[in-house]
């Protein structure tokens, strides 16, 4: 059991109170960002660049660029490098979208249609291939070993999460470590690559490293857990995408784990139907039994340990506005509502 702890291109969406006091240490240097970006994604294919700016130009977070720069500065980084760094974690978060977007046959993603639904998956498919190769042509021009070693074991642990997720689809028998895994792989790794790259990049000790990396990965867990919740008790304006979305695609994220293990048997037999089948049609009354049978609430707490482990973890990191930042970014990963 857990125990409860405690321009296009610059658009941050971390809510505005939060884009104001976390990422205003920083804004010079998104600027910076937004501008390799922008060279970055420019090919003489018309619709890659088509493509590629329709998807990053739709915003988001941007919390794994925010990562990379955060940790440099708290770091002491006075070097230009974070910036590339930074496009890099972002072309392949980006690449992962587009990808997953086909994987899940999303119509719907940061409040407007996703790439593939408007210009088809395999377009979509193709470009994300185009900003995978793109970033590793970044990664080389960086000249470091242990950035692309860094960079290729995110990428790989990545596609083993995606193959690990689409087995567990339709799965309700899916247990909550195994859960965990596909999260630390699939969404958790970038952010622990992001924040190791930031403290590398600043010339950090191989213990600052690691513990920034317990704290990407820790952060990018609290982040994923929040999701689940939102997927269940958001408000589809707000996150985004639709309500629900995670059922209908026969998805066994941790509300629903918990349900079968801790529901009535009605209950667990509901919901062992609609993983199965990816049905729609009892989602009222699936959703009356997550939020009322406390499923919610589990969840919640667990992205709480995370978020705390992850503030734990740079206990080492010189204070400062940065240091000041990166708590406050952990906080706001579970008081967020979307």
């Amino acid at each position: 059991m857990i125990a409860a702890p405690y321009t296009r291109y610059s658009r941050f969406a971390l809510s505005n109170n939060a884009q104001n006091s976390i990422t205003s240490t920083i804004a010079a240097d998104m600027e910076a960002v937004n501008s390799v970006i922008r060279q970055r994604l420019h090919s003489e294919v018309a619709l890659v660049n088509q493509i590629a700016e329709y998807i990053i130009s739709a915003g988001g977070k941007r919390i794994r660029p925010v990562l990379v720069l955060l940790v440099a500065n708290a770091y002491g980084y006075k070097g230009v490098a974070h910036h590339e760094l930074a496009a890099v974690v972002e072309f392949i978060h980006t690449a992962t979208l587009l990808h997953d977007d086909v994987v899940d046959e999303s119509s719907m993603r940061r409040g407007r249609q996703t790439a593939n639904a408007l210009f088809g998956n395999a377009a979509s498919v193709l470009v994300g291939d185009f900003l995978y190769s793109r970033a590793f042509q970044m990664m080389v021009s960086l000249d470091s070993m242990r950035v692309m070693q860094i960079l290729s074991d995110a990428t790989n642990v990545i596609a083993e999460g995606e193959v690990l997720q689409l087995l567990n689809m339709h799965d309700p028998d899916v247990s909550e470590e195994s859960y965990l895994q596909v999260i630390r792989s699939k969404t958790a790794k970038l952010f622990e690559a992001a924040a190791e790259l930031g403290a590398l990049v600043a010339g950090a000790s191989d213990a600052d490293i690691s513990a920034a990396g317990e704290y990407g990965r820790s952060l990018g867990t609290a982040f994923q857990l929040i999701d689940d919740v939102l997927d269940y008790a958001g408000d589809a304006a707000e996150i985004g995408k639709n309500v629900g979305d995670d059922l209908r695609e026969g998805k066994p994220t941790l509300p629903l784990i918990w349900l079968m293990e801790n529901g009535t048997d009605e209950q667990r037999a509901l919901v062992r139907s609609c993983i199965e089948n990816g049905d729609e049609q009892h989602f009222d009354t699936i959703l009356a039994a997550i939020t009322n049978s406390g499923a919610l609430d589990y969840t919640r707490r667990a992205a709480e340990v995370a978020a705390q482990r992850a503030i734990d973890a740079i206990a080492g990191v010189p204070d400062g506005a940065y240091k000041q930042s990166l708590l406050q970014l952990a906080r706001f990963s579970v008081d967020r509502s979307h």
